[in-house]
């Protein structure tokens, strides 16, 4: 069976892959020159790599760890320390560390907590402690359900210390989100916990050894070509076209650089698109249907991600690192974290901009002005001296519209990958799968969009095969 998917990020990809292992045929067509969508690279005129956004793999991405033991890279994760750090802003320049024993879960994680006394106080630790415990031992319907709530409004419910919130959860959230806490649904920083809790390994990060495009997506093509499917750049999808009953006839493809347009007809088709561009490319026929009007609902977050060249090491640490700032998420020294950045003697720090609504539409060279001044609260040993650390080139990457706003009350909108439309299916980590707006997320709902289409084809063949037997 031919399948049709638009769109080269890992959704997309994913659901080709998987595709080809139930002996189908994908055609994967993506509308930039580049693999990737939401883990895209590219270089610059120095041959220096800059990323959509700052990649952090976790234990907890059991479908992302498996794909890649399938393909056979596994070994191009680099595992960090068994640890989460931390930046103290009422004590510039200090960290602060919860280091994960290796012990079996949920103690390993507590005892991270309970031995860390930078942060919380023993009063805090056992607030916090009691108002986790509901979604420990009520699971995850518990969570879901919490959807209800911001995640401020839950650990006020929960009795949980506003130090909590602005020590730990602030820092968790825009990590996860992009959002602060008072803005995004209780049940994604509730589900992160209940998998790090649950999972000996599921707080350990990993940083990839190189380009998200060559180390991971351009692998995953070579297996899908490989197996007689086809993955097509600068392809983009201008419309939908439609059959009477309302199923898909065909993609119809904007011809680039002089190129004609062209309709790709397949027995199956897959939007791996972003939800914003879903929603703007909807054939109007299906605009009534109850199923796509909940897309509505959702909604790209805006992302910024910096990456800032400097002419000195200013950081040994090996690991990501939460800021604790106003203004900004989590960043790396990619010279240390990631193989093929590698700088013995100076530093390239990837960041992440969080919150990002007011800063969308600001110039580059604001926004690095910021961050700047964020940045001497965080290494004041390398700024404000007599020699401080000087910025050699920068790059800023925004993305206005990324994975879905994980707002309160959006698990309702999100659809599931088999839409009402026979022939038509869904892929992205805003379809519903358990986890959420990530790279795991994404990855899990190409595996489950390939898995309802070959399904539904299994289907559809005993049916004609008792037709037959019928008509004999």
């Amino acid at each position: 069976m031919r399948v049709a998917i638009a769109g080269a990020g890992l959704a997309g990809l994913a659901c080709a892959k998987y595709l080809t292992d139930a002996g189908h045929t994908p055609i994967v067509l993506e509308s930039r020159d580049v693999l990737g969508g939401l883990v895209a690279a590219w270089k610059d005129a120095d041959g220096d790599w800059y990323e959509t956004g700052l990649h952090a793999f976790f234990g907890a991405y059991p479908n992302m760890l498996q794909l890649l033991k399938e393909l056979g890279i596994e070994d191009r994760l680099q595992w960090k320390q068994h640890t989460l750090i931390f930046n103290q802003p009422d004590k510039p320049g200090v960290l602060s560390r919860f280091d994960v024993p290796d012990i079996p879960s949920p103690l390993n994680v507590i005892v991270s907590i309970l031995r860390n006394n930078d942060m919380l106080t023993w009063e805090q630790k056992i607030r916090f402690a009691v108002g986790l415990l509901p979604a420990i031992v009520r699971g995850q319907k518990y969570v879901e359900d919490m959807d209800q709530y911001s995640l401020l409004e839950w650990l006020r419910r929960q009795g949980i210390d506003e130090r909590v919130n602005s020590d730990i959860f602030i820092a968790a959230s825009k990590a996860l989100t992009f959002i602060n806490p008072e803005d995004v649904s209780a049940t994604v920083p509730l589900t992160a916990l209940n998998r790090f809790l649950q999972e000996r390994y599921g707080s350990k990060i990993a940083f990839l050894d190189g380009s998200p495009t060559e180390r991971l997506c351009q692998p995953i093509v070579d297996y899908i070509e490989a197996r007689g499917g086809q993955v097509h750049l600068k392809k983009p999808l201008k419309q939908i076209l439609l059959n009477e009953d309302g199923s898909v006839r065909g993609f119809s493809i904007r011809g680039l650089d002089g190129a004609p347009d062209e309709v790709i007809a397949a027995d199956a088709y897959v939007s791996a698109m972003s939800v914003d561009v879903v929603k703007a490319l909807l054939p109007s026929e299906w605009r009534s249907i109850e199923f796509f009007q909940k897309l509505d609902g959702l909604e790209g977050v805006p992302v910024i991600n910096l990456h800032l060249w400097f002419d000195r090491k200013l950081t040994d640490v090996d690991q990501l690192l939460f800021s604790r700032s106003d203004l900004l998420s989590v960043y790396a020294d990619m010279s240390i974290t990631c193989k093929e950045y590698a700088d013995p003697d100076r530093s390239m720090l990837e960041l992440v901009l969080a919150p990002a609504k007011d800063w969308i539409d600001k110039s580059d060279e604001e926004i690095i002005a910021a961050t700047m001044k964020e940045l001497e609260k965080l290494f004041p040993q390398h700024f404000g001296t007599e020699n401080p650390a000087q910025l050699r080139k920068y790059k800023v990457v925004k993305t206005p519209r990324s994975v879905y706003t994980a707002a309160p009350g959006s698990q309702a909108y999100r659809p599931d990958q088999v839409t009402p439309i026979s022939n038509f299916f869904l892929a992205g980590s805003y379809t519903m799968q358990r986890y959420l707006g990530s790279m795991e997320g994404a990855v899990l709902s190409g595996k489950l969009a390939a898995a309802a289409i070959d399904s539904r084809e299994t289907q559809l063949s005993h049916a004609t095969v008792k037709d037959l037997a019928t008509a004999s």
